[in-house]
Formats: structure tokens, C-alpha cells, sequence
């Protein structure tokens, strides 16, 4: 298990999940980037979401993933995550 995701983490779970929409740049600021100015729905967040909970043997509801609008709000959202499980174990 990781102990942090990171970007570089969350744009392969992109790219490899949902792919990419022609025009669009993934090593730009992700961070700052809408989900929707990038290209990808709702389902596109939750399915990269759950792939990387998956990835680092994390158990995420999917609710976790209904009110993220940014890469970075995802990144934060499975970061603490992880480090609850980390300081229950």
C-alpha cells in the first residue's frame, strides 16, 4: 500500500480508467482544473476514484466522490483515507 497517492498517481488512474478527450492536457495544473473542464462526468470521477481506493487497499463509499469538483479535492479526499486506516491499524 502507498502510503500517499499523488498526482502523478491520480493522472495514470485518469488516463488508464477513462482515457483521455482529444485537446485536453493532463500535465497541466490538475489541481486547480474543474473534473468537467478536463472532460470527465461524474461517473468518470467515481470510477477513478473507487481505482484508486482499490489500488491502495482502501475501502471508499461512493458518496466520497459525489461533491468533488477538483483532481486536488480527490487527491485529498483518498489521502485522508489513507491516513485514518494508517492511525487505526
Amino acid at each position: 500500500m502507498s502510503a500517499r497517492v499523488t498526482m502523478d498517481d491520480l493522472r495514470r488512474a485518469l488516463e488508464e480508467g477513462s482515457g483521455v478527450d482529444e485537446g485536453v492536457d493532463l500535465d497541466t495544473d490538475l489541481e486547480t482544473m474543474a473534473f468537467s473542464e478536463l472532460g470527465y462526468d461524474s461517473l468518470a470521477v467515481l470510477e477513478t476514484g473507487l481505482r484508486l481506493g482499490r489500488e491502495n487497499d482502501i475501502e471508499l463509499d461512493d458518496s466520497v466522490f459525489a461533491d468533488l469538483d477538483t483532481p486536488q479535492q480527490m487527491l485529498d479526499a483518498v489521502n485522508d483515507a489513507l491516513a485514518r486506516q494508517a492511525a487505526a491499524s
